[in-house]
């Protein structure tokens, strides 16, 4: 059997749980479906708890492959697992099939797939438990179970979500799981503050020169894009809803006058807007790219802060 092959009978028995639930799968209808005979399934699988955990394996690895690219493209612990966070949130909207095996339906396997399950919400945690790092000075820091209960404590959200059929409205999600995950590490203000931020766009590395991506219509375009504004411009596209000094402190300036006045240069520009929806008088600046301003980051990496 080729890997092609393979693979759709890994995908054709998520799709066969997702639509008949863990006791209405049959290997039977998996085998039928995915095109393969039975003679060949069964020189690859030895039964059906090998099957679900090799889709269980692929799931991960699917979802892991996003995560993982938009983690390493940050140097902050916040930003880094809030990136990841969407990522894992659009893999469940874009493959809603391996997602619920990944999420719901591996719960029902046997005692291999619940072994590595388990491994890889051990992985989930050790990631989680760097947040403690991240506290405030002098914060005392949760010890490292708590990361435990906040990967279950989301999981269990999410499993909520895709057991009533909802896939597609999981990254509506996407703020109150931050602040779930950041209220141990960060505290109450920090949790409230990520309760209103959109989810980061995605982000991937690409070419650049000086900090602007050559491959930009900006670039291309012969207008300039300095190092400094293109930081501001990541800056914003990493946490939207950030303030001035949010801004600032992320692109390395430290002249709050300064990044006031690029800041206004790029709203003039259209590259950036404010957030005004529901915020008070007298708030803080929200910042947020505009569609042309998406279109001019494009595909440019995170600027090293």
């Amino acid at each position: 059997m080729d890997e092609v092959q393979r693979r759709r009978i890994l995908e054709t028995m998520a799709e066969v749980l997702a639509e008949r639930g863990a006791a209405g799968a049959s290997m039977r209808e998996v085998i039928s479906r995915s095109g393969a005979s039975s003679g060949a399934f069964h020189e690859v699988f030895a039964d059906r708890e090998a099957c679900l955990l090799a889709a269980f394996d692929l799931a991960v690895e699917r979802a892991r492959t996003r995560m993982a690219s938009a983690y390493d493209l940050h140097s902050r612990w916040l930003d880094s697992v809030k990136a990841a966070l969407a990522q894992f949130l659009g893999f469940l909207e874009d493959e809603p099939a391996l997602g619920r095996l990944l999420v719901v339906y591996s719960l029902s396997g046997g005692e291999q797939v619940l072994r590595r399950r388990v491994q890889v919400l051990a992985a989930l945690a050790a990631v989680v438990d760097l947040g403690r790092l991240e506290g405030s000075p002098g914060r005392q820091q949760p010890p490292a179970v708590v990361a435990e209960g906040v990967v279950g404590a989301v999981l269990a959200v999410l499993q909520n979500r895709l057991v009533a059929g909802e896939p597609e409205g999981v990254m509506d999600l996407f703020g109150s799981l931050v602040s779930i995950i950041v209220l141990p590490y960060m505290g109450a203000g920090v949790a409230r503050r990520e309760l209103a931020r959109p989810a980061p766009r995605a982000r991937s590395a690409s070419r650049l020169i000086g900090g602007q991506d050559v491959g930009s219509p900006e670039y291309s375009a012969g207008t300039r894009l300095t190092y400094r504004t293109a930081r501001v411009l990541g800056a914003i596209g990493d946490y939207p809803g950030a303030s001035n000094r949010e801004v600032a402190d992320r692109a390395g300036i430290v002249d709050q006058g300064q990044v006031s006045k690029l800041l206004g240069r790029l709203q003039a520009r259209g590259l950036i807007a404010k957030m005004d929806a529901g915020r008070t008088r007298g708030a803080p600046n929200a910042w947020t790219l505009t569609e042309r301003g998406e279109l001019v980051l494009g595909d440019v990496t995170a600027v090293p802060r």
